[in-house]
């Protein structure tokens, strides 16, 4: 008999939620070289994650919002015009096809349209308080929760995201503060259409709907991408997006500046809230991986680096939430990669301490030979290219950088080469070409 999911071990469900990727169902390659392609690069990155030797050192390239211009449009043009979003990706994914060993779509550039309808205030984007050739959206970070209202998001955490977090930072639906918490309804359903009532709140509800008709239609164009650059041989997604639980509050709701006070103010009120997110977290993350068919969650840290907490504070408010979310995952079968942007230096004796083969780690500004000393046993690496380096350096430049990079750590398998972090405003095309011209010639096994 067949073992029930809750019988099953932590690398049962892994193979389990990776046959997908493995094989694909239903996908028609366009050639018989797209399919061994495929193949491929799934073998190498399956071996890399487990810390193991592939035939040789993968490449993800530090690409961002790249092919838009390399197409000779602008993020402007990319979040306004889905159809050349499309086409500028398509053009990237052709010309580069032996250059890739993955691809990452266009499914972060945003719709300017949607954030227009939504008057969404924690963004500004090209045109919109940028100015039109900038090549990245920027997040204007605010204390959208004052520093009384903790006890409020923790007594009831839905009640306060709908009807206080989103009337501050979806200006289109600030009306929405007004609408009764929707417990009132309890017993008479029939009195929620009373809000609407008010065409003050028709139009806050409407500007919602108008932005979910715009997403579908932005969604379309990025799926005709995924499915075509699925077809050329590029793995698709492995599965989720997530923040720390730190980082839920410094990002999101009190401000770096407001999380940081709060650790001296507030420390108890803070942990307290933290532990309700990690839970949540949990909860939602296994669900939503369950639903897509993924077998990975992937978090952005943001606040955990080395200038922005010391040592103390990282043991006692950042580290231990964001790994019980891990472990969690990983009794689930669910591979984490996390990128650690800014500095973990200070980290590293820290991020290792998991099963090998689980855990991979994406270094911004991390010394790599002590990355790979003293978590490159158990966690596959990747980074640390400078932006820097690939929009003013020379392809000769990059690719002693990076023949550097992979002597230092490829030995012993377990090593992506990547860039620390995104480089759109890369000129020279050829610097993205050399990263694989040295991968082929110095990370071969």
């Amino acid at each position: 008999m067949e073992k029930q999911w809750s019988e099953l071990s932590r690398e049962e469900k892994r193979e389990k939620r990776m046959e997908r990727y493995k094989n694909p169902v239903g996908v028609k390659f366009r050639d018989a070289r797209a399919e061994k392609l495929y193949k491929e690069r799934v073998t190498r990155m399956m071996k890399v994650w487990r810390c193991e030797e592939p035939d040789r050192v993968p490449v993800s390239l530090p690409t961002g919002n790249f092919p838009a211009y390399y197409a000779g449009w602008n993020l402007k043009k990319m979040m306004y015009d889905y159809k050349a979003l499309r086409e500028a990706w398509t053009k990237f994914m052709n010309d580069f096809y032996e250059d890739l060993d993955s691809l990452m779509g266009p499914g972060l550039t945003w719709s300017g349209k949607v954030l227009e309808t939504l008057k969404y205030k924690p963004y500004k984007w090209p045109g919109h308080g940028i100015g039109d050739d900038v090549g990245t959206y920027q997040f204007v970070e605010e204390a959208y929760m004052r520093a009384d209202e903790y006890d409020a998001l923790m007594k009831d955490p839905s009640d306060f995201s709908f009807r206080t977090l989103v009337p501050r930072t979806i200006l289109a639906a600030e009306e929405i503060k007004n609408f009764p918490p929707l417990s009132s309804f309890m017993g008479m359903p029939m009195i929620m259409a009373f809000p609407f009532a008010r065409p003050e709140m028709r139009a806050a509800f409407q500007a919602l709907i108008d932005a979910g008709k715009e997403m579908e239609i932005w969604q379309k164009e990025l799926m005709i991408f995924n499915k075509e650059s699925l077809e050329a041989g590029f793995p698709a997604g492995r599965g989720g997006l997530a923040v720390a639980p730190f980082d839920v509050i410094g990002d999101f709701l009190r401000g770096t500046e407001g999380a940081a006070i709060d650790m001296f103010r507030q420390p108890e009120k803070l942990l307290e809230c933290i532990d309700m997110i990690t839970e949540q977290s949990i909860k939602r993350l296994v669900s939503n991986v369950n639903a897509v068919g993924g077998f990975s969650v992937m978090f952005p840290l943001h606040k955990g680096d080395d200038t922005f907490m010391s040592r103390k504070q990282f043991e006692k408010f950042y580290w231990p939430s964001l790994k019980r979310v891990m472990d969690a995952l990983i009794d689930e079968g669910i591979m984490v990669s996390l990128f650690a942007e800014g500095r973990y230096n200070q980290r590293l004796e820290y991020i290792g301490d998991f099963p090998k083969g689980w855990v991979s780690w994406m270094f911004d500004q991390t010394d790599m030979a002590n990355a790979k000393k003293m978590i490159g046993d158990t966690c596959c690496i990747s980074g640390n290219v400078p932006a820097s380096l690939m929009i003013a350096g020379t392809p000769k430049d990059v690719k002693e950088y990076c023949r550097k990079l992979i002597e230092t750590c490829a030995p012993g398998g377990g090593y992506i080469l990547s860039g620390g972090c995104t480089a759109t405003e890369t000129k020279n095309p050829d610097n993205f070409r050399v990263y694989m011209q040295a991968a082929v010639e110095y990370g071969t096994y």
